[in-house]
């Protein structure tokens, strides 16, 4: 393989991985919007399209394992193709997420709602925009962009403990709220570790740059 040929194939597969982010982020927004509207059918469809979320990691995974076999990547490619393989991975994981909010979406159609949902949205919204500006800092190689973004996961945790607390409320009230409670609990709980695999790749962003792995994620919650 020409080094031309493996640039392409480099750069192909970072495309091929920003796509695969466009397809997460809207699994998780309309998972939120599935839950919100009890729109059934939305949330079949992102059940049904998570296999294709699936697939763009298997086949990232064999593209990135083809490049390291045929060229013997040098550091700074082989940093790139590591950091695909590790994002990839947690963008795949996202999709699961969402696909699990969009199961519950479809627990709670026939239920009546417990609460407005306003917290949980909000958690959606600052994941989704965690998730754009780490793929950002990747495009732009900018690790103080991504350092950012990890600060960025206080906010949803500390949501995801508001949201717990009042739904623990709910509960403890009215034991007919248990069953329903719980599972807002779960799509909370999926969204937190959205934003969780949103510092992962922040972390991949500053390998790639730096070359060093560092556990950035040091929360207060």
């Amino acid at each position: 393989m020409t080094r031309a040929a493996f640039e392409r194939q480099l750069n192909e597969i970072q495309e091929d991985m920003l796509v695969m982010a466009s397809m997460v982020e809207t699994a998780v927004l309309q998972s939120i919007e599935a839950l919100k509207t009890r729109n059934v059918a939305l949330a079949q469809r992102i059940i049904e399209h998570d296999i294709d979320i699936n697939q763009k990691r298997y086949d990232a995974e064999e593209k990135c394992v083809e490049l390291i076999s045929l060229q013997a990547p040098l550091a700074s490619d082989l940093r790139t193709i590591i950091s695909v393989l590790h994002i990839t991975v947690d963008l795949e994981r996202m999709g699961d997420h969402a696909e699990g909010i969009a199961k519950i979406a479809l627990m709670l159609s026939d239920e009546p709602p417990l609460k407005p949902y306003i917290d949980i949205p909000r958690m959606s919204e600052i994941a989704i925009r965690m998730l754009e500006g780490a793929l950002d800092a990747y495009r732009t190689r900018d690790t103080d962009k991504a350092r950012r973004v990890i600060d960025m996961d206080d906010e949803v945790d500390a949501l995801y403990e508001q949201v717990y607390r009042e739904l623990l409320t709910f509960m403890i009230s009215d034991p007919k709220t248990i069953q329903r409670a719980t599972y807002l609990i779960w799509v909370a709980h999926n969204l937190e570790r959205v934003a969780d695999r949103v510092t992962n790749i922040c972390e991949a962003v500053v390998y790639l740059v730096e070359g060093r792995i560092h556990d950035l994620n040091v929360s207060t919650y």
